[in-house]
C-alpha cells in the first residue's frame, strides 16, 4: 500500500522503521500527548507489529501507514492513518502523528493529511472521517478547521483532566470536504495547471 504526495510516500511500515519509530517516541516532546502506557519502548513496538499485522488483513480495514520523505535522505517523519475497525459504517478514524523535529515546517501535516482524506472518500467511499486528540495539542486543531471539521469534546480520561486538559473529537464529512476551503484551493490549482 503506498500514497504519494509531492514530498512524502506513505506506505505500510516494515521492520526497517522500528528503530526511527522508537526514536521519535521516546522524544519527550511526543511523549507529552500520551498516557503512562502508550510512552513504554515495548508499546512502539507492539504498534509496530499490529500495523504489520492489518496490512495482510483480508479485508483490510486499517491503514496505519509510515511518513517518508520522498527526497533526500528518505527518513521516517511520521505516521499516519484511516481506521475503520472500530468505527461505524462508511467511517474512519484519521490519525497524524510526526516526529518533533517535523512539527511547524511546511505544512508536513496539511499535506499527508489531505491525501488521507482523499483517499477515505475517492477509494475507500467513507461517508464521515473523525479523529481525536487533547484541549493542549492545538497543531491538530488548527490542522482540523482548515479542513473544515466540525469539533466535538468527549468524554476526557483521568490523565488528561489531571494536566487540565480535555479530550475533542472533530468530524468531517465527505460533503464538508467538497466544500472546504482546501480542497477548493487544490482544486484551482489543478485547474490552473491544465
Amino acid at each position: 500500500m503506498e500514497l504519494a504526495t509531492k514530498r512524502f510516500l506513505l506506505r505500510d511500515f516494515t521492520d526497517a522503521d522500528t528503530s526511527a519509530f522508537e526514536a521519535y517516541h521516546s522524544d519527550p516532546r511526543s511523549k507529552e500527548f500520551y498516557g503512562p502506557e502508550e510512552t513504554k519502548p515495548e508499546h512502539t513496538r507492539e504498534l509496530i507489529s499490529i500495523f504489520k499485522a492489518w496490512a495482510i488483513e483480508q479485508p483490510r480495514l486499517n491503514y496505519q501507514l509510515a511518513i517518508i520523505q520522498r527526497s533526500g535522505s528518505r527518513n521516517l517523519v511520521g505516521c499516519c492513518g484511516l481506521r475503520r475497525a472500530n468505527a461505524e459504517l462508511g467511517a474512519a478514524e484519521l490519525g497524524i502523528e510526526l516526529a518533533p523535529e517535523y512539527w511547524g515546517r511546511h505544512a508536513y501535516a496539511t499535506e499527508v493529511m489531505r491525501a488521507l482524506v482523499e483517499f477515505g472518500f475517492d477509494t475507500l467511499g467513507l461517508r464521515v472521517i473523525f479523529g481525536g486528540t487533547v484541549s493542549a495539542n492545538s497543531r491538530i486543531g488548527r490542522l482540523a478547521n482548515a479542513f473544515g471539521a466540525t469539533v466535538i469534546p468527549r468524554q476526557t480520561p483521568a490523565w488528561m483532566s489531571r494536566k487540565g486538559w480535555t479530550q475533542i473529537e472533530w468530524r468531517i464529512t465527505k460533503q464538508q470536504w467538497e466544500n472546504g476551503h482546501l480542497t477548493i484551493t487544490g482544486k484551482r490549482r489543478q485547474k490552473a495547471a491544465r
